[in-house]
């Protein structure tokens, strides 16, 4: 049976600037089934979803339903859920965890203060505190979206659960199906495809040290997909894994040609050009659909690193 994710494999489509893009995630739990489109067709009312939907757009907030791995039966309306709230920009990453019975009180929260880093909001209306365990990790998990997710990412999920592995979470969606598994890691908002166990507890160990594993990486989701690719071209190019090191600063152009500046925290930068190409032969995007297309992908041309002169010019 062939699936999206097997043909993006065997056509080896680049994984490079395919992450979702969002500076802050909010993360609801919610058991039972998830629907396609998860904040509005699952156990969570839909007017709330559909009201956080609103609040959220043109914030820079991402907000998905999480769950532990397992069975999924519905709980009591009334049980406590946990709310984690991730900002993903270098410098000022963080993750802040609260416990709500009632989620109507996520409205109360300021979703632009949440957009731009500043976390205040999320203590005031939910007594929210940081999260002091270990790193979290998304899978994705939705089949309603895509069988590959269920295929392969409920198995992935569960397989770390069981060995032990704390912060595990299935999700509702991280974006490109055809990379399964795939799985986002908080609080640096690194996402990654096409893994197994054993490279993802190596991606949690380099997390717990402050380091980023580029093998299997889609890009940051702080970063708007151009710039995904061109900070990873920058790591490979460099060797530089410390997870703050790098920021993107400037990205300018636009498809299928960018020209984006990556900034390190030592105060060297460098140019890297990106062009979008099409990923040929044709395939399915999705195994949802029978239609085949050509999906976008970012194509790394050059990285030079910018001297004094170019700098001041």
């Amino acid at each position: 049976m062939s699936t999206c994710s097997t043909v993006s494999r065997d056509l080896e489509e680049p994984l490079a600037g395919t992450a979702a893009t969002a500076r802050t995630w909010l993360l609801l739990e919610q058991s039972g089934p998830w629907g396609a489109k998860a904040l509005t067709s699952s156990h969570l009312d839909p007017a709330l979803g559909r009201a956080l939907e609103k609040a959220a757009k043109g914030t820079g907030v991402r907000i998905a339903l999480i769950r532990r791995p397992g069975r999924h039966a519905d709980c009591d309306a009334s049980a406590e859920r946990r709310v984690y709230a991730a900002h993903t920009v270098p410098g000022n990453a963080w993750v802040h965890g609260a416990t709500i019975t009632d989620p109507h009180q996520l409205l109360g929260l300021d979703f632009a203060a949440l957009g731009r880093g500043d976390h205040r909001t999320f203590g005031a209306a939910l007594d929210g505190r940081p999260h002091t365990g270990g790193p979290l990790t998304l899978v994705c998990t939705n089949g309603k979206r895509d069988r590959c997710c269920a295929l392969l990412g409920r198995p992935l999920a569960a397989e770390l659960a069981a060995s032990g592995v704390e912060g595990i979470w299935e999700v509702t969606h991280l974006g490109g199906h055809r990379f399964s598994p795939t799985l986002l890691v908080l609080p640096y908002g690194y996402a990654y495809g096409r893994v197994g166990a054993h490279a993802v507890k190596e991606i949690l160990h380099g997390v717990r040290e402050g380091r980023i594993v580029v093998d299997g990486c889609r890009g940051s989701s702080a970063w708007e997909r151009p710039g995904q690719a061109a900070e990873l071209a920058v790591r490979t190019a460099t060797g530089e894994h410390a997870a703050d090191a790098l920021s993107v600063v400037r990205t300018e152009g636009a498809a299928p040609r960018w020209e984006v500046t990556v900034a390190h925290s030592d105060g060297r930068r460098w140019r890297v050009v990106v062009a979008q190409g099409t990923a040929l032969p044709p395939r399915p995007e999705s195994c949802g659909t029978s239609v085949l297309g050509a999906p976008a992908r970012m194509d790394v041309r050059a990285v030079r690193e910018l001297t004094v002169a170019a700098l001041a010019s």
